[in-house]
């Protein structure tokens, strides 16, 4: 049985519509700003999904609540999908006197929860801190499935060496090659990018990555394709934390965008429903 937390509206419908059976919960703020919380159903096993998309802090709150509630309720065992995890970047001190927030975070989670399933975790190490049972769920079949037909015999590839695993993943699934760009300090002013090891040269290439924010990272690789003569320049990245401009900057750039809907973005075309259905 699922809950779903107001991080998690966007995708109730599909989840009806494959068969999810949905326990109701009132969610709604008091005057002063506070939240509000009421589960109206009852069992023994739940699974509460909500992303954790701007406001952040405010759903993680919800989270807690959600996962208090449904204890008073006398739910003996909890799971929490939250396909986006909000604080996943901030896995280590930088200065002196700050917080790993992601562990905060996990931590107070697990006080409720006995599983945490997370998509594409920027940092999957980081589940060390939940309590309990953390996964992190990949998103590659999906990607994979929306693309397959539209890359044809083409290349997967990451944006840096640390998305590599990503663009394996996805290429996997296609049965195509794959590889990553290169970054190289040309001059202190200047960066060179260059796909490792493999030629783009007439063949469509799928970018694949965790999160996509302004997009300028994207724009540079696509640039770069083009001039190496790649065909069609396709993006398919997990989360779209978009700023101001960035979809637009992309969707110029390349033959097409696409991100999944762990966020609610005008081009979260790759539904994450049946993964969470298959968990």
């Amino acid at each position: 049985m699922f809950v779903i937390g107001s991080g998690g509206k966007h995708l109730e419908g599909e989840l009806r519509e494959l068969g999810g059976e949905i326990i109701e919960v009132e969610l709604r703020k008091f005057p002063d700003g506070e939240k509000y919380v009421r589960v109206l159903g009852s069992g023994n096993e739940a699974t509460v999904v909500s992303s954790t998309f701007a406001p952040q802090d405010e759903k993680i709150v919800e989270l807690l609540l959600i996962g208090d509630a449904l204890r008073e309720r006398g739910f003996k065992k909890l799971r929490a999908v939250v396909p986006y995890f909000a604080y996943s970047r901030q896995d280590r001190v930088t200065k002196e006197g700050e917080p790993v927030s992601v562990r905060a975070i996990m931590k107070a989670l697990g006080i409720y929860y006995d599983e945490l399933y997370i998509f594409d975790l920027h940092n999957p190490e980081t589940l060390k801190y939940f309590p309990g049972k953390g996964v992190n769920v990949s998103p590659a079949r999906v990607i994979a499935d929306y693309f397959r037909e539209k890359l044809g015999d083409g290349i997967v590839l990451a944006p840096d060496k640390g998305a590599h695993e990503r663009a394996r993943a996805v290429a996997q699934e296609l049965g195509l090659e794959y590889s990553h760009f290169e970054k190289k300090r040309v001059s202190p002013t200047e960066v060179e990018m260059r796909p490792v090891d493999i030629d783009v040269r007439g063949k469509n290439v799928l970018i694949v990555d965790d999160i996509i924010s302004t997009g300028g990272t994207m724009v540079k690789a696509s640039e770069i394709l083009r001039k190496l003569g790649a065909g069609k320049i396709f993006v398919g990245v997990t989360h779209g934390v978009f700023a101001e401009g960035a979809i637009e900057r992309v969707s110029k750039a390349v033959d097409e965008l696409a991100v999944t809907n762990t966020i609610p973005t005008p081009v979260s075309k790759i539904s994450i429903v049946p993964e969470i259905l298959r968990l």
